[in-house]
């Protein structure tokens, strides 16, 4: 699969895009997806922006202060109050609402699906942005409806100068390199950290698929969290071969050598931090929205084999892998671990569509496997499909 020419890549194999542009320099794709037309409508994503549930702003350019930034939701009197341009609409996570918008995730399957974070979605009025800036992650930028200029610029970092603003992180000096216009099915790809500025020629609507990239500060400081759980009180650092000292202000650097080994130690140990992060990584960003049904076993089975269909909740995230005492499921935040027997079973809850009693048959009669599945379901991250 990865040496087969893409049309979503421009014709590449998703080998030559992630070993010649992944993380390393941008790429235009004209027609990535030819004909694409927004799978909601400008009303509908307005529609989402008024839910108390989920996330959006508005980022409107006027005055003395250009870049006014709101926060949702809204209410439909927003939106009559807005000028004719120079405004954007910004709604996160839209695939996690929308089933129809999370299809298109399938297109990217080259990708390890728990790096996805989102599909936002911006709308924007003649002459919107939300100005100079850059990302921290890698981003696809879909064009759905109208047309949008995009400027590339220098690849920054957190010394890159910023305008004085509360609420945005706008670029103060934009050193322009290339300059496109996209069109409908037109996508560009950017890596992280590489300034861009996109402005809309008339209404016109971005689809933006984002990447999961936790800093270096999340990593340690919720590892540390996580690993401190496991670790007793009475594991400190420790000295027995201390020699009489000349100073004994002076702290020495085998002392430091001592405790570097005792953060080796814990820091090293590759089960823990493959079960930290991919509870991490799979911890839903509505976690609200992941709630269980309470179902006995025989009940649960006997609901299978009566034709219900168990499918994925949108809002819960999941991931697998395997160690060196069984596989490890990751489901919203939590880890299971498994016979090796079940790795096909996790392979299916993972990535199909629906789960039923036809291609669940080989499963319904294994005990650990009919446990796994009502698990899911109890914590939410599975749910019958009429819920």
């Amino acid at each position: 699969m990865s040496e087969k020419p893409l049309r979503l890549l421009g014709g590449l194999s998703a080998h030559q895009f992630m070993r010649d542009y992944w993380q390393k320099k941008p790429l235009l794709i004209r027609q990535a997806i030819p004909g694409f037309q927004s799978l909601i409508s400008a009303d509908e994503l307005a529609g989402l922006s008024l839910e108390e549930e989920v996330e959006s702003r508005l980022v409107i350019e006027h005055g003395e202060h250009p870049w006014e930034l709101r926060r949702g939701p809204f209410d439909e009197t927003t939106y009559q109050k807005l000028p004719e341009r120079d405004w954007t609409l910004l709604v996160q996570a839209v695939d996690q609402w929308v089933p129809e918008v999370a299809e298109l995730i399938e297109d990217f399957r080259f990708l390890p699906n728990w790096r996805i974070d989102d599909v936002m979605i911006s709308y924007a009025a003649p002459g919107g942005g939300v100005g100079p800036h850059y990302d921290n992650y890698d981003v696809f930028l879909l064009q759905a409806q109208g047309r949008r200029r995009w400027c590339l610029g220098q690849s920054c970092d957190s010394d890159s100068p910023l305008i004085d603003h509360g609420d945005l992180r706008i670029l103060a000096e934009f050193q322009g390199t290339d300059e496109w216009i996209l069109e409908p099915g037109d996508m560009l790809y950017l890596p992280p950290r590489l300034a861009h500025f996109g402005t809309a020629e008339d209404e016109c609507m971005t689809y933006s698929l984002g990447f999961r990239a936790p800093s270096a500060a999340e990593v340690l400081t919720h590892f540390t969290d996580f690993l401190s759980e496991f670790l007793p009180d009475e594991e400190r650092y420790g000295d027995p071969d201390l020699m009489p000292v000349d100073d004994p202000y002076q702290i020495q650097l085998d002392s430091i050598k001592r405790l570097k080994n005792l953060i080796d130690e814990h820091m090293g140990d590759e089960r823990l931090l493959l079960t930290w992060f991919g509870q991490f990584m799979t911890e839903p960003r509505y976690p609200e929205q992941v709630v269980g049904l309470d179902l006995e076993e025989s009940e649960f089975v006997q609901t299978l084999n009566d034709g219900a269909v168990l499918t994925r909740n949108s809002f819960s995230r999941m991931a697998w892998s395997e160690t060196d005492i069984g596989l490890l499921l990751f489901a919203s935040g939590q880890s299971r671990l498994l016979p090796l027997h079940l790795r096909d079973l996790l392979k299916l809850i993972c990535s199909a569509n629906a789960l039923h009693a036809e291609n669940l048959r080989n499963w319904l009669s294994d005990e650990d496997a009919c446990t796994l599945l009502l698990e899911l379901l109890k914590q939410g991250s599975l749910e019958f499909a009429d819920e």
